[in-house]
């Protein structure tokens, strides 16, 4: 198991920027495949996280959901363990709890279902203001 740690979120305005990372720890970060998902407001359950961008182990590969493609950008220190998640032009509809999860992977393909994901942060909260 690795164990993940979220920091940077806040609440900003719309327009404005925001760095997130995830620490980890416990195992070989670079063995994981990694993903940032969000739970927006009202939506409790575990299965309503919605994909937003995922890297593969060694970095070489990206994906992410359309609404955030061109403004967010998902990047990966292996060396210190790091996942990031630049967020760019932020909008209110980026508002939600963003969490990194992680699974054991040396695999190219990014996969964006939180099935797949077996390690997961306990969340970082993004307030966008219109």
């Amino acid at each position: 198991q690795v164990q993940l740690v979220e920091s940077g979120g806040g609440l900003v305005q719309a327009g404005d920027s925001l760095r997130l990372s995830c620490a980890a720890s416990g195992r070989r970060f670079s063995n994981y495949a990694m993903g940032w998902f969000r739970q927006a407001p009202g939506k409790d359950r575990e299965f309503d996280r919605e994909f937003v961008a995922g890297i593969n182990w060694s970095g070489s590969v990206t994906y992410y959901v359309d609404s955030v493609k061109g403004r967010f950008t998902v990047s990966r220190d292996n060396v210190k363990n790091t996942l990031h998640l630049q967020m760019n032009s932020l909008k209110p509809e980026d508002t939600a709890i963003y969490y990194c999860a992680a699974r054991e992977s040396l695999e190219r393909t990014v996969y964006s279902g939180t099935a797949w994901y077996n390690n997961w942060g306990q969340g970082t909260q993004v307030a966008v203001s219109s």
